[in-house]
């Protein structure tokens, strides 16, 4: 069966992310578990809403949904790394865009690439229940 293949984009944003491994973040296999790689992703993604004065449940009223993710695991990742997660933008439509993530550690003065990663995101008003247009501000971000 083929495996999943993410190609990341040729530019980032100037944000870099930096997030150590926690304790709590390693599973039976001694490495970080696919749940909390998924929770660094997360986080990371409010880290850089938060850069821009957003939350992932207020951007100018609007908030976001996490319609899809998948993750292309290259390497473990193990407790004390300090995992850099760059993000990139992919397609934007009219209510919801794709942010690429790249996550690396530094070991022994080598770049060791633990993951790369793809989530589409959907603009969704909780009050009345609906997708929405993204937010100006967040598409000049974006654009």
């Amino acid at each position: 069966m083929p495996r999943v293949k993410i190609d990341l984009p040729e530019k980032f944003f100037n944000i870099s992310i930096k997030i150590p491994v926690r304790i709590t973040d390693i599973n039976y296999g001694d490495h970080v578990g696919n749940d909390s790689l998924v929770a660094i992703i997360h986080e990371a993604r409010m880290q850089f809403l938060q850069h821009y004065g957003f939350t992932e449940l207020d951007i100018e009223g609007i908030g976001l949904i996490m319609s899809d993710l998948m993750i292309e695991f290259k390497n473990e990742s193990f407790y004390k790394d300090i995992i850099e997660i760059k993000i990139g933008r992919g397609e934007i439509s009219k209510v919801s865009f794709e942010f690429f993530y790249k996550l690396t550690t530094s070991r022994k003065n080598e770049e060791i690439i633990i993951a790369n990663a793809k989530t589409t995101m959907v603009c969704y008003n909780y009050e009345l229940k609906k997708v929405v247009p993204i937010p100006g501000k967040l598409k000049d971000i974006l654009t």
